[in-house]
């Protein structure tokens, strides 16, 4: 997996379990203690990840190394 995808996944955890930590009426993480705040942030890295090649699977990673030797990515 590239960073991009790395970094993705731990936010969206981080950000969902936060969420669920705050719906069971536990502490939440400190920086993401407004729950208003925190389920908005999931939203948006929710989409921004989904949105987002990940290149997980055999065929996405086959297709990711098509498009380097073409010089097709960033």
């Amino acid at each position: 997996m590239d960073k991009g995808t790395i970094v993705r996944t731990i936010l969206m955890v981080v950000v969902w379990l936060n969420v669920i930590l705050q719906k069971n009426g536990l502490q939440p993480i400190p920086f993401l203690d407004e729950e208003t705040v925190s389920t908005a942030l999931a939203f948006v890295v929710s989409i921004w990840a989904w949105f987002k090649n990940n290149y997980i699977t055999a065929k996405g990673k086959q297709q990711k190394e098509v498009l380097k030797s073409n010089n097709l990515t960033k």
